[in-house]
């Protein structure tokens, strides 16, 4: 049984088929199948969150009272991910510690576990600079192929940080790559208007929002922010 598990890498069965009972030999094997599945799943779902790179999130439920949801969209499509296969995007818009990073995480980790989608986060700066980086090395193209095979890409941060020009053109490319090809989920604490001065250039600003809010729904995070009352509570 372990030899032939192996060969045909059944690894839960290998380890655990002499844990197994069941009524019949049907039974028995039934079990033993659905054991496996269930235990390639949790691998698969394990992987993909490794991967996505989450930051570190609180597990309290998601309080929406301070957000304003447009028309065409709900709480249950934004929270399972939905939009993702229309390949839809998402702006989050608000003030600092307002709860966009941990909503854009819960979307992202929702994702994964409902329909086991590929995710990857990043702040907007930690991307320009890895792209920046990966372009001197002339390893640019292996970068840009692992986000083609995204899903679903979080930018966070987006306005935090004025981009380099270089990190500015080369953020635009990846934007332009995943327009209409996949989602993109943006936190933000700047208006559309004040986006130049991440991007540094009125034409190259004006780009990049044509192809966001294309597709896209605006989410508008009202409100203070939620470290500096949870601060004030605990004085």
């Amino acid at each position: 049984m372990e030899a032939y598990a192996k060969r045909l890498k059944l690894s839960w069965i290998r380890e655990h088929y002499h844990e197994i009972e069941g009524e019949n030999n049907q039974d028995y094997l039934l079990k033993l199948f659905e054991m496996e599945v269930q235990n390639r799943e949790e691998r698969k779902v394990n992987l993909l969150l490794n991967q996505a790179q989450f930051p570190k999130t609180g597990d309290q439920p998601y309080q929406w009272e301070h957000i304003q949801i447009p028309q065409g969209i709900d709480r249950e499509t934004v929270l399972r991910g939905e939009f993702i296969k229309e390949k839809e995007n998402l702006i989050l818009y608000g003030g600092v510690g307002t709860g966009k990073t941990y909503l854009a995480t819960l979307i992202g980790m929702n994702a994964i576990h409902s329909f086991g989608t590929k995710v990857k986060f990043f702040t907007v700066a930690s991307l320009a600079n890895k792209l920046i980086e990966e372009n001197q090395k002339g390893s640019l193209p292996k970068l840009i192929k692992q986000i083609e095979r995204l899903d679903l890409l979080i930018l966070d941060e987006l306005g935090y940080i004025p981009l380099h020009k270089e990190g500015a053109e080369l953020l635009f490319q990846v934007i332009s790559m995943c327009y209409e090809n996949k989602s993109l989920v943006i936190t933000t604490n700047l208006q559309f208007g004040q986006w130049n001065h991440v991007f540094g250039d009125p034409i190259l600003t004006e780009a990049v929002i044509d192809r966001l809010i294309h597709h896209s729904h605006l989410l508008v995070f009202n409100g203070e922010s939620f470290r500096y009352k949870e601060s004030l509570l605990q004085q």
